[in-house]
C-alpha cells in the first residue's frame, strides 16, 4: 500500500487562486486518475473542476452534469476527462448501471462530485478534494488517500 502524504490545505478567498491549486492537485495525482470532490451544495466543486480542466487544456464548456450524471471533455495533452455528479442518485447501483466501474478502470481522468453516494464503488486509489466554505472564504484540502 502506498504511503499517504500529508494533506495540503489551501485557504481561498479569490477565484484567481484556483489555477495554482489546480496545478498542485494535478501534481499530487501522479498516475492516479480518480479524483473525488467532497463538499456541500454550493461549496464550489464545479467551479474548481472548471479551473482544473482549464489548466488541462479543455476547450469546451465545463458544467455540472447534475442531470446527465456524466460529462465528457477532451484535452489535447491529457486525454479524456469524465466529470460525474452523483447528487441525484438514489442508490449506488444506479452508478453501476451506467458502467461507472468501466470509467474508473479506463485510465481516463474521472472527476467525481458527490462521491459519498457511491463509496462502495470508488477505487481505493484516489485523490480526495474536500471543499468547505464559511461564506467568505473556502478551504480546499487535497489528500491522496
Amino acid at each position: 500500500m502506498e504511503s499517504m502524504s500529508m494533506p495540503q490545505v489551501h485557504v481561498v478567498d479569490h477565484l484567481d487562486q484556483l489555477p495554482t491549486i489546480a496545478e498542485q492537485l494535478l501534481q499530487l495525482c501522479g498516475d492516479c486518475r480518480i479524483v473525488a470532490f467532497i463538499g456541500p451544495m454550493g461549496a464550489g466543486k464545479t467551479t474548481f473542476i472548471r479551473s482544473i480542466c482549464a489548466i488541462m487544456g479543455v476547450k469546451e464548456n465545463v458544467s455540472s452534469p447534475t442531470f446527465s450524471i456524466a460529462n465528457e471533455y477532451r484535452s489535447e495533452s491529457m486525454g479524456r476527462i469524465f466529470h460525474f455528479d452523483f447528487y441525484r442518485l438514489n442508490r449506488p447501483e444506479e452508478a453501476f448501471q451506467i458502467g461507472v466501474d468501466e470509467y474508473f478502470t479506463s485510465g481516463d481522468w474521472c472527476f467525481i462530485e458527490w462521491p459519498e453516494k457511491i463509496l462502495n464503488l470508488l477505487p481505493e486509489q484516489r485523490v480526495e478534494v474536500r471543499i468547505e466554505s464559511n461564506g467568505t472564504t473556502r478551504m480546499i484540502t487535497l489528500n491522496n488517500g
